[in-house]
């Protein structure tokens, strides 16, 4: 089981989590911007790099 692939999974459903909540933070205008835009923006970095990790780490098997 590779260590970075592993990462790279928990930090792209963190960042997929991060962007819906921010996204329903803006939908029903409940938050203040500065909210919106710091989850989002989170959301986001942990999306990409998640995605990297993962795209990037070669298979050992």
């Amino acid at each position: 089981m590779n260590v970075k692939r592993v990462f790279g999974t928990v930090l792209t459903v963190l960042g997929i989590v991060g962007l819906i909540y921010g996204g329903y933070g803006f939908v029903k205008q409940d938050m203040h911007w500065r909210e919106l835009i710091v989850v989002g923006g989170i959301g986001l970095i942990f999306f990409a790099s998640g995605i990297g990790l993962i795209k990037n780490t070669n298979d050992d098997a």
